[in-house]
């Protein structure tokens, strides 16, 4: 079977180039009569995967000899609780701006570790845009500021950083990350899980600087969970996902192939646009989001009526564009275009859909 335009959010697309390097790596890594899988993580053979990884990552966003790198495990969502038991340590409060379901989960995590406040929302018009973050109701005594940066249920990205007054900004930016440049310097803590728009499920990222890792943390705060264990032993605390930071590795080599960020984000920015252009001219599917807020990432859109959605999502398999059926709690259509993703994918949706509208539209 040939391969798909696969739209899924996470785990999603990877580019063929490296998914072709991992097939012929996968029995016999480099000549050395073993996988990547098979070897140990204390190993020559993987201290050098995890180095070079790391370098390249450095390298493509620029990131600053005084923020850590940390390949961790259990995705993101664990991050929520990492974040206030490592960062809640002399206010013991921080700020969430609620733009969708993932901020508000780490929210809600954060209560119960210190006094999270709410300084913002877009829950009103269901996530639907991002607010005004020019002056936020920000207080010295916070701890950190956060933000889920681009949103993958709901489709929405920061326009620009919000105005923190100081305090420490903390970003997931799981289905962003590597999508664009960053200025590093701008935040605090970066992290991000990787299987949306970098690598394989299982690993998750955390950009630090190097003042937050200490061992001032919340009181029972699990050894695992406290990123000075982490980055005392340069992530290899104990067994790493080894596989997950392999082929992290192969997509940075990748990225830097393909020119760097800055040749991502005009990649990204042009197959998005074919998307939204159609969108705001179709006369059956519309898009969801404020026009300010769109996310170069994750495209939602609806015809009004779940049937419909649901013929649309059935005939677009069938057609070989998998995985664009929106997510449980939305309902509708959303394509995540990941860097993976060919502009060749967007346009075939696009012609696909505009195909469907002229058979359907009453």
């Amino acid at each position: 079977m040939s391969r798909v335009y696969n739209f899924s959010a996470g785990p999603a697309c990877l580019p063929e180039e490296v998914l072709k390097e991992a097939q012929e790596d996968l029995m016999d890594y480099k000549g050395k009569g073993m996988s990547v899988m098979e070897m140990s993580h204390r190993s020559k053979m993987f201290d050098d995967i995890i180095k070079t990884a790391e370098k390249d990552i450095r390298d493509l966003m620029g990131i600053p000899d005084n923020y850590k790198v940390l390949f961790l495990q259990g995705g993101a969502y664990q991050q929520f609780a990492a974040i206030p038991m490592n960062m809640m340590n002399k206010h013991h409060k921080a700020g969430y701006i609620l733009t969708g379901q993932w901020a508000t989960k780490a929210y809600k995590e954060a209560k119960i570790y210190g006094d999270a406040v709410a300084l913002a929302s877009s829950e009103d018009k269901t996530y639907s845009y991002i607010p005004d973050c020019s002056d936020l109701p920000i207080t010295d005594d916070m701890d950190y500021v956060y933000i889920c940066q681009n949103n993958t249920i709901y489709g929405t990205k920061f326009p620009t950083l919000p105005n923190t007054k100081g305090v420490d900004l903390v970003a997931d930016v799981s289905s962003m990350f590597l999508s664009e440049p960053v200025n590093v310097n701008d935040y605090a803590v970066i992290y991000g899980g990787v299987q949306k728009n970098v690598g394989p499920a299982g690993l998750v990222i955390d950009i630090i600087r190097d003042d937050l890792i200490t061992d001032e943390v919340y009181p029972g705060t699990p050894t695992m969970l406290k990123w000075k264990t982490q980055a005392d032993k340069d992530s290899l605390f104990n067994t790493p996902n080894c596989w997950a930071i392999y082929i992290c590795g192969l997509v940075f080599k990748w990225l830097k192939k393909q020119g760097g960020l800055a040749v991502m984000k005009e990649r990204n920015e042009k197959k998005a646009k074919v998307l939204y252009d159609f969108l705001d001219q179709s006369k059956l599917f519309h898009g969801t989001v404020e026009k300010g807020s769109r996310s170069l990432m994750n495209v939602p859109f609806v015809t009004g009526d779940k049937d419909m959605d649901a013929k649309f999502v059935a005939e677009a398999a069938d057609a070989g564009l998998l995985n664009i059926k929106g997510h449980r709690t939305v309902g509708g259509m959303r394509a995540s275009i990941y860097n993976a993703m060919p502009i060749e994918g967007v346009l075939k949706l696009v012609d696909f859909m505009s195909e469907f509208e002229k058979k359907n539209l009453k």
